[in-house]
């Protein structure tokens, strides 16, 4: 290979091993993120206090929300601390807490041993947890757009948010794996610790990976010349946007963690599906969507991100209450619905790491890009499972679809508040 040959490709090389940095880390944090979710209705009952197993369950679902309500926190501290120390080391500190939290929830004591202990540990770390994921998801954010070849930067958004994706697929492949060795009986007297054992190991994997990456150059660059300006002028020179971030996000994560989360329990409580078939079916959904992120995130790099993004979110606020009222009466099978509703997540979700990257300065961009996310997230993604199962346990099962596409106006009409000379702000 010729010297020139090896100089041009010596940045290809670099920026694939930075998106693999990247995407490691979304696949541990929201496997682990999810596997909690998927998990709780068989540890509920052995770990939290209740009189009855829907008590019980909607505990377990109040330590899945306290771990994004701590996501704002994280927001600030990891984020400024990204901002201020580097993208990657906060990379590395996010995953190693959410490992370390894994390991302890595998490990925590029952309520028949130790009382209300484990509970309140499960708590603890979920709050952890929640400190780390808002790190990771800023953090990998700003690093993708700093990291990211110009003319592929949707398609790497598309990548490393999908590494969520990926993660949530295997959160539901251990389910199924779990469920065929153990059976619910076996899941629920013990056996869902072997999955956030698991976890703790791929915690380890993502550490080694990212081992070998620097900081971006523009960030060190930034870092370099010295400017320090204050951080809450530059916010509030930018509440516009940040505005924008967080309505946008508000429908994005509540179809999220629908569609991609409580929708098998949806199906399941209506009787449409079994736990085992839809918990089995939805990693066909996951894919899907893996899949149509990536094509949306391609052609982002060459049409309009912002354009792309309003038509999902139009499909999902007209698409949304349909679909479910077709699965809930039987007419349409659970595999097709959750495939037709999260394709229209994916537009939004491929490009949004590098659109909030691109609307904020170096200075900031971590914490914009995490405070503007993690209180839509915490408002309205953490509390979507608890929030669906109040509705459907009162017997109002149809609500819930009617809550999500709620959401999904409220993103469409913010979306129409970022322009697209917002993006030229991070345009090197």
């Amino acid at each position: 290979m010729s010297t020139t040959t090896a100089a041009a490709d010596t940045p290809v090389r670099s920026a694939r091993r930075e998106l693999a940095a990247a995407t490691v880390g979304g696949v541990v944090e929201l496997f682990d993120w999810t596997l909690y979710g998927v998990l709780a209705p068989y540890f509920a009952a052995q770990i939290f206090p209740g009189g009855d197993p829907l008590t019980k369950l909607l505990a377990a679902y109040l330590g899945f929300a306290v771990g994004f309500l701590a996501r704002p926190l994280g927001s600030a501290v990891m984020g400024r601390l990204a901002d201020t120390h580097g993208r990657r080391f906060v990379m590395t500190l996010s995953v190693m807490t959410i490992a370390i939290g894994s390991l302890l929830i595998g490990i925590a004591p029952t309520y028949a041993t130790a009382g209300a202990t484990g509970a309140v540990l499960i708590v603890i770390v979920r709050f952890a947890m929640g400190l780390s994921v808002s790190g990771e998801l800023a953090s990998s954010a700003a690093f993708v757009t700093e990291t990211a070849p110009r003319s592929r930067r949707f398609l790497y958004s598309a990548v490393s948010y999908g590494g969520g994706m990926l993660g949530q697929l295997l959160s539901f492949a251990v389910l199924a794996v779990l469920l065929a060795g153990f059976g619910k009986e076996g899941l629920e007297n013990g056996a869902w610790r072997y999955g956030f054992l698991f976890g703790a190991v791929l915690g380890l994997a993502a550490l080694w990976i990212r081992r070998s990456v620097d900081e971006p150059e523009e960030f060190v660059r930034t870092r370099a010349s010295g400017a320090r300006p204050k951080v809450l002028p530059l916010l509030r020179a930018n509440l516009r946007k940040l505005l924008a971030v967080f309505f946008m996000t508000v429908g994005s994560t509540m179809s999220l963690y629908f569609g991609t989360l409580y929708l098998p329990q949806f199906a399941a409580k209506a009787g449409v599906v079994s736990a085992a078939a839809a918990s089995s079916l939805i990693m066909v959904a996951i894919t899907v969507q893996f899949v149509a992120m990536v094509v949306f995130g391609k052609l982002s790099d060459r049409l309009s991100p912002l354009t792309l993004t309003r038509v999902g979110l139009g499909y999902l606020v007209v698409a949304t209450v349909p679909l479910m009222s077709l699965l809930l009466s039987g007419a349409l099978p659970f595999l097709l619905v959750a495939c037709l509703y999260v394709i229209g997540v994916a537009p939004a979700l491929a490009v949004l790491n590098v659109v909030g990257g691109l609307l904020f300065p170096v200075h900031i961009r971590a914490i914009a890009i995490g405070l503007s996310t993690s209180l839509a997230v915490a408002a309205f993604g953490g509390t979507f499972p608890l929030v669906a199962e109040a509705m459907t346990g009162s017997g109002h099962p149809d609500w819930v679809g009617w809550y999500a596409a709620a959401g999904a106006v409220i993103s469409l009409v913010a979306s129409l508040f970022i322009r697209r000379q917002d993006l030229r702000h991070g345009e090197s």
